[in-house]
């Protein structure tokens, strides 16, 4: 028994309703990060400097997850069965991956400019980071709507929002420049850009990567999707329980019922798969009935890690 098949078309309706959105989200902040690259080169400042290799980094990301939204949206065929859905999780791998190589590289420069500070232009400082605030800002705007059903999409305008929220820092940092004249100020601000940044790549570079290795997505307690099913009226055992994510949005499982009465019919798999996408949001179910239980094709029990 397999699931409802409509997460094929959840993906096709991603691809196609947000490919506007990241074509406009990639030409803006690439003309952003034109614009200040140039004037932190120009000024001597790192933080509009460290923004920028940031915000280039989110053009990668943005790449990555426009080409992964539109490669999930690929029907399967005989070579790919279930088409090239993990291809979102691939990118939000790939995404992390780049953000903390690039802020491992600021924090290494921030360090050695910390050791000798130089004056820097606050004036201009604020003006191309208010511009950040407004770019990121309309760039997450255009993910919002889909924030909460794709985490690929999620990831995009959690990233997009949060860009804004540190060039709104980068401003009140040139702010405190001008009042102050501390020099030491622009190093410290691309140091504390970078671990706000770390932090909250860490999260997505742990759950990518855990999803990668087919882990138990974190929406889903597996004791109590085995609790569901052997709650099942007829259900005697439950074994060869398996989840993990297809994508960023769909989750598969497969199970081995044993059922001594019989066979319950379509009507009981139809239920059961119903049941699995209302309670853990799995779209993917692979039911199989055995009437008495000597089919155990994963013959190892699950090893419980907090053992």
């Amino acid at each position: 028994m397999s699931a409802n098949s409509h997460h094929d078309h959840d993906h096709h309706q991603v691809a196609a309703n947000f490919s506007r959105a990241f074509a406009i989200g990639i030409v803006l902040n690439i003309g952003f990060v034109a614009v200040e690259a140039f004037y932190g080169w120009r000024v001597g400042s790192l933080a509009l400097l460290a923004d920028a290799g940031h915000n280039l980094s989110d053009v990668a990301g943005l790449v990555l997850a426009w080409g992964a939204a539109v490669a999930a949206a690929r029907l399967p065929d005989h070579r790919h069965t279930y088409g090239w859905q993990r291809a979102s999780i691939l990118a939000a791998f790939a995404n992390a991956v780049l953000l903390l190589v690039a802020m491992g590289s600021l924090l290494w420069e921030a360090g050695h400019r910390l050791q000798s500070p130089a004056p820097t232009d606050g004036l201009t400082i604020m003006t191309i980071a208010a511009i950040g605030v407004l770019v990121n800002g309309a760039t997450a705007a255009l993910f919002m709507s889909g924030s909460k059903g794709d985490m690929n999409i999620r990831g995009a305008f959690l990233h997009m929002a949060a860009d804004a929220l540190v060039s709104l820092g980068v401003v009140a940092a040139g702010a405190i420049y001008l009042w102050t004249g501390w020099a030491w100020l622009d190093p410290v601000t691309s140091m504390a850009i970078a671990l706000v940044i770390i932090a909250g790549t860490w999260g997505l570079f742990r759950q990518s990567l855990h999803l990668l290795f087919d882990g138990v997505p974190e929406s889903v307690v597996l004791a109590e999707v085995d609790a569901l099913l052997r709650a099942l009226p007829g259900v005697e055992d439950v074994h060869d329980l398996h989840v993990w994510a297809m994508s960023t949005t769909g989750i598969a499982l497969t199970a081995h019922l044993v059922m001594p009465g019989g066979h319950p019919g379509d009507a009981f798999l139809e239920q059961i798969g119903q049941a699995l996408q209302d309670h853990f949001h799995i779209t993917h179910p692979t039911i199989q009935i055995e009437f008495n239980g000597l089919d155990h094709g994963c013959a190892q029990p699950l090893n419980d890690p907090t053992t």
